[in-house]
């Protein structure tokens, strides 16, 4: 994953429980005094073990940990830079779900090598939908929670997430029902 997601996370956990938490979260992982860097690549499990640790100093779940985080990103990076990217990619909610991967593609012309995940929207009505999620990574079922509570609050929405099919168990996506009002 890129710097920027790391990042992302050092600021939510500094914001939220001080430089502190997040120097005991970066030891605890194995990276204490990384500094990360926007537009460079760390493997993935770098960001899982940040999660992970961040789980067990902060005494929540790693499934909290990414559904805050979720939230967080879609306001993080409103205010880094891609808040018009964000802008040109819906009015609603729906449509805004609906041109995610239009939104990653774009995204991929300024980070090389960019692997997003795929969205799908399906059984479209006028506050529901069913949002079908697909990447190479596992484990993040959770993020998109999140990022789709951070969407509604967005779009000035309440949400109801009910989660239809898990990668994995059974799918080899995940799939999500949205009902929004």
């Amino acid at each position: 994953m890129y710097g920027l997601i790391n990042i992302a996370i050092k600021d939510l956990v500094t914001e939220g429980y001080g430089a502190d938490a997040w120097e005991r979260i970066q030891a605890r992982a194995g990276l204490q005094g990384t500094e990360f860097i926007l537009m460079d690549q760390y493997e993935d499990s770098v960001t899982y073990d940040l999660v992970g640790a961040a789980s067990e100093e902060l005494g929540i779940t790693p499934a909290q940990v990414l559904e805050a985080f979720g939230a967080y990103w879609t306001k993080y990076t409103a205010v880094k830079g891609y808040g018009p990217l964000l802008d040109s990619a819906g009015k609603s909610f729906p449509e805004f779900l609906q041109n995610l991967d239009l939104m990653h593609t774009r995204v991929g012309t300024m980070f090389p090598d960019f692997v997003p995940p795929s969205f799908e929207c399906h059984n479209i009505t006028d506050n529901s939908l069913d949002l079908h999620y697909t990447s190479e990574r596992d484990g993040l079922d959770h993020l998109v929670i999140g990022l789709l509570h951070g969407l509604a609050e967005r779009f000035k929405l309440t949400l109801e997430i009910d989660q239809r099919a898990a990668k994995g168990e059974g799918s080899d996506h995940s799939i999500f029902h949205v009902a929004w009002h």
